[in-house]
């Protein structure tokens, strides 16, 4: 849910300090090394929200007009970079969640725990 209160950079500050908490537990060096990735991962989470809005707000169909007689509709300009931005943060949390050591017996259980839980806050 979007914060009216907060502005843009304080909530992708935010996004960013949960992910620091679900990452915490990751050794100094690999917590070094994908902290660029946390960075993305909480702009394009808040800048998601933020188009989210828009397209239920203005729809997924935008008017246009090109000319004195040329005039139409199409897919909106937000739905496009919601689209792009939606396949890259997906990336972005897949390599995050990655890097998360493998406890346990070795599977993957643990870290499709840890993404579920992600994906569930």
């Amino acid at each position: 849910m979007i914060s009216k209160e907060l502005s843009k950079d304080a909530r992708i500050k935010k996004e960013f300090n949960r992910l620091k908490r679900i990452f915490k537990n990751l050794p100094k060096d690999r917590l070094t090394s994908v902290q660029s990735l946390m960075n993305n991962a909480a702009f394009m989470a808040v800048t998601l929200e933020d188009l989210q809005q828009a397209i239920n707000e203005n729809g997924v169909i935008s008017e246009y007009k090109n000319g004195e007689n040329q005039w139409g509709t199409k897919k909106s300009p937000e739905v496009d970079v919601y689209n792009t931005m939606i396949k890259n943060y997906s990336s972005v949390i897949k390599q995050l969640c990655d890097s998360l050591p493998d406890q346990g017996n070795g599977k993957n259980g643990d870290k499709s725990d840890a993404l579920m839980e992600f994906v569930k806050k």
